[in-house]
């Protein structure tokens, strides 16, 4: 072989893979799920399949510890050194896009075809960002407690109502078996207590907002709906159906354990009872306090900076990412809820007769996203003091007063946020 030649031929084919490479604009981005190896390289896999498919873009990857993602993206929005590609919790988007920290995502319909509502994220009429994933709540038993208690198996048709929810947690203190009858999970603080309770409040006919104008908290948390839940409330506490605290380890093995009949969890918590030995677990619909079962909606989610100069670019990685066969390695790796009923068949838990499929129909029936705006983050954290105030014995009307007066204060002083 003529060696001029050989060598011709290679400089020619190693150009032209530089070349591509140049003509690759990187797209930088940043991720909630530092530390966790499972997800990292499920990420990472998508990434390295995108940049081998195309051309066009190249996308890099820079991962944070989740306690502290929030505020690394805040600072560096002020600071003017946000990435292209920003993954956002669902109910902190509109937030974010209020404050220029993000803009609309240009991303075709035909990509979000078939996919569960709550994990397309919204704001002000446009979409900003698009999830991988859901999650759901679900009330966990026994199938054989509820035999023994002889109670009647709620079903999304037919839930509980008030009356039969409290019937059977009056039933099951009554048994003496349990430490507790309910185990709502007070051991969690934070974005737990808006996502897995206000839907009991929603329920009521109550919110932690009144949404018809997003612009005060006067009447839907203080109103006769939300006392009647506040009182509710205290009373899973003052008549000793639910822990007023709890540690973080008996919260994941108490229902293991036996220490109580009934808990409210998320189906990431679903394989783990199921390895635990609990083999006749069945995951139950919220009750219907009056207004309807509601659960709680809205997860993660990919979208662009407010600075990213290529949109068109993130939108394209997105696009790529929502293939099913993607969303249904995230929940085999995460446990968490595919975010299309396709995705979902081709899952080891969610797919037809599969162990964690009743949380796909709670989400697809139940689901309601926490308040889509701006002033949600704060209005959260409001939301929480006041139910651990009302908890630990605080007079609910007057708790659930201060609470709107200060949502209203933080929505007048910051104009409305924009609605």
């Amino acid at each position: 072989m003529n060696l001029s030649t050989t060598l011709a031929g290679a400089l020619v084919a190693s150009t032209s893979i530089v070349g591509m490479a140049a003509a690759q604009t990187e797209l930088t981005m940043w991720y909630h799920g530092g530390g966790n190896e499972v997800e990292s390289d499920l990420l990472d896999s998508i990434v390295t399949d995108f940049n081998a498919a195309q051309s066009d873009w190249m996308v890099s990857v820079e991962s944070f510890p989740q306690g502290s993602y929030n505020d690394s993206v805040v600072a560096a929005a002020l600071a003017g050194n946000l990435p292209c590609i920003l993954d956002v919790d669902g109910p902190v988007m509109p937030n974010w896009a209020w404050a220029g920290y993000m803009q609309p995502l240009p991303i075709s319909d035909a990509a979000l075809d078939g996919h569960l509502d709550s994990t397309i994220g919204r704001w002000a009429g446009e979409v900003y960002s698009v999830g991988l994933w859901e999650a759901a709540v679900a009330l966990y038993a026994r199938q054989s407690t509820l035999d023994a208690l002889g109670l009647r198996t709620p079903t999304l048709d037919a839930p509980w109502d008030t009356e039969e929810f409290m019937g059977a947690l009056e039933a099951a203190k009554a048994s003496g078996d349990y430490e507790f009858a309910f185990d709502p999970g007070m051991a969690w603080t934070g974005e737990w207590y808006p996502y897995a309770f206000s839907p009991f409040l929603q329920s009521f006919g109550g919110d932690i907002v009144d949404r018809s104008t997003y612009q005060t908290a006067e009447g839907a948390l203080n109103g006769d709906a939300a006392i009647a839940f506040g009182d509710w409330w205290q009373s899973l506490f003052t008549e000793g159906y639910a822990p007023v605290s709890q540690d973080p380890a008996t919260r994941d093995t108490g229902f293991i354990d036996g220490k109580y009949a009934f808990s409210w969890n998320g189906n990431w918590a679903g394989v783990a009872t199921l390895d635990g030995g609990v083999d006749d677990v069945v995951f139950l619909p919220a009750p219907d306090f009056g207004n309807g079962p509601v659960i709680g909606a809205g997860s993660w989610q990919f979208g662009a900076s407010g600075t990213c100069e290529h949109p068109d670019g993130v939108a394209a990685f997105v696009e790529h990412a929502l293939q099913d066969e993607y969303l249904a390695a995230f929940s085999d790796g995460i446990g968490l809820i595919p975010s299309t009923t396709e995705a979902a068949a081709m899952t080891t838990n969610y797919a037809p007769g599969g162990a964690l499929e009743p949380f796909f129909g709670l989400s697809e029936a139940q689901a309601l996203v926490r308040p889509v705006s701006p002033g949600y983050v704060v209005a959260a954290k409001v939301f929480e003091k006041a139910l651990a105030d009302i908890a630990n014995g605080a007079d609910v009307a007057d708790t659930l007063d201060a609470a709107v007066d200060e949502i209203n204060t933080d929505i007048e002083r910051n104009g409305g946020y924009g609605h």
